[in-house]
C-alpha cells in the first residue's frame, strides 16, 4: 500500500532508526576513534533532469524503481534488495520477466522484494528495503516522486525526457551510481557486438524502415505510433534501421513518446517497409486492417509487411530494450521483423 504524505515521514524516520540500530550492532571495526575507510572512487556525482545526485559511498543495498532499471545491477552481478514488479509481458504471473529470472538463477540469488507500481511508486515498500541508492535512469519520475524517494536514499533519475533514456545511457547512469563505470562500458560493448552478430543474420533488414505502431482494432480512423523519443523505435534506429519520414516529422514537433494521426493521411506512410504492432498474430486484425479502405492504401499493409507482437508476452516486452532482454530476445525479434518483409524484399 502506498504511503500518504503524512505517513511517509514517519515511515522514513522508522527506517532510519532501524538502519542506525543495524549499524550499532554490526561487527567491531577497530578503535572507536577510527574513521571508516572511504569507498574507492567515491563520492560520485550523477547528473540528471532534476539536478545532481551525490553518492558518498559505494552502495551495498541497491533498490530500483520503474521498468528495467534492475537489469543493470543484475547484469553486473549485483542483486537489488528491491525492484519493480513486472505486470506486462509476465507470462507466468510471478512478477519477474524471464530474462531477469535467468540472471537471478545464474547468480544463485532469490527474487528481490518486488515493488508493485500499478498505482504508482510504493514509497513505503521502497523505504522498507533500506536502500543506499535508488536507480531510476529509465523512468518517468515526477519532481514530487523524485523528492519523496530522495528522502529515502540518493536517487538517479532520467537524464532529459521521461521514458526516453536509451538502454546504453541507462547502463551508464546506473552503473556509474554503483561505482561500476568501467564494467558498464564493457557491458555496452558486449551487447553491441551481440546485436551486430544477430543483425548480420538478417541482411534483408538492411536499410528497411520500420514503423512501431499501435492500431486500435476498434478504431481504424487513427494510426498511432511511437516517436523517436520512445526506446522502441529509438533502438531500431540505433542498430541502423532508418526511421520513416512521418516518425521523424512528428517527433520533431513533440516530446511525447506516442502520437496519432488521421488515417486519411495514409500517404504519409508510403516509405514504411514494415509495420510493427501489438495484437494477436492468430486473430483477424491483420485481415481487417488490410480490408480498410484507407489503411489498405499504405504499401506495407497492402504487401502484408506487418509484424505482430503477441500482446503481453515476453517477446513483446523485450521490444522495449534492456541489457538482459536484448540478450534474451534479439534474434527472435529481428527474425520477426525480417519475416514480415515480402519475399522480393
Amino acid at each position: 500500500m502506498n504511503l500518504n504524505r503524512r505517513a511517509l515521514p514517519l515511515a522514513l524516520a522508522a527506517t532510519a532508526a532501524l538502519a542506525l540500530t543495524a549499524c550499532s550492532t554490526g561487527a567491531d571495526t577497530g578503535s572507536g576513534d577510527a574513521e571508516p575507510a572511504a569507498s574507492e572512487g567515491f563520492p560520485i556525482t550523477v547528473e540528471h533532469v532534476y539536478g545532481e545526485t551525490v553518492i558518498e559511498d559505494k552502495p551495498e543495498r541497491v533498490a530500483t524503481v520503474a521498468w528495467a532499471n534492475h537489469d543493470v545491477p543484475l547484469a553486473l552481478g549485483v542483486v537489488p534488495v528491491g525492484m519493480s514488479k513486472a505486470t506486462w509481458g509476465d507470462d507466468d504471473g510471478d512478477g519477474v520477466l524471464p530474462w531477469v529470472q535467468d540472471q537471478l538463477e545464474e547468480l544463485g540469488a532469490e527474487t528481490p522484494v518486488l515493488f508493485d507500481e500499478t498505482d504508482g511508486i510504493d514509497f513505503e515498500a521502497v523505504a522498507d528495503t533500506q536502500p543506499d541508492v535508488i536507480l531510476a535512469a529509465y523512468s518517468g519520475l515526477t519532481q514530487e516522486e523524485y523528492d519523496t524517494l530522495s528522502q529515502i536514499a540518493p536517487v538517479v533519475a532520467y537524464p532529459e525526457v521521461a521514458w526516453a533514456t536509451p538502454w546504453e545511457e541507462m547502463v551508464r547512469l546506473n552503473s556509474t551510481a554503483l561505482g561500476l563505470q568501467e564494467e558498464g562500458e564493457q557491458l555496452i560493448s558486449e551487447l553491441d557486438a551481440e546485436i551486430d552478430d544477430a543483425l548480420a543474420g538478417y541482411p534483408e533488414l538492411e536499410g528497411k524502415t520500420v514503423l512501431f505502431s499501435y492500431i486500435d482494432p476498434a478504431d481504424f480512423s487513427q494510426i498511432g505510433f511511437y516517436t523517436t523519443h520512445d526506446t522502441r523505435p529509438g533502438f531500431l534506429e540505433s542498430i541502423g534501421l532508418p526511421m520513416p519520414t512521418v516518425v521523424e516529422e512528428e517527433s520533431a514537433e513533440t516530446e511525447e513518446f506516442y502520437v496519432t494521426i488521421s488515417s486519411e493521411a495514409a500517404d504519409r506512410f508510403d516509405d514504411v517497409d514494415v509495420f510493427v504492432t501489438y495484437g494477436d498474430p492468430e486473430g483477424e486484425m491483420v485481415a481487417q486492417i488490410q480490408a480498410d479502405p484507407l489503411l489498405s492504401q499504405i504499401p506495407a499493409i497492402e504487401n502484408d509487411a506487418i509484424a505482430v507482437l503477441q500482446d503481453s508476452t515476453p517477446l513483446a516486452a523485450s521490444a522495449n530494450p534492456s541489457p538482459l532482454s536484448i540478450r534474451w530476445g534479439i534474434d527472435e525479434y529481428l527474425g520477426l521483423l525480417a519475416g514480415a518483409l515480402p519475399e522480393n524484399g
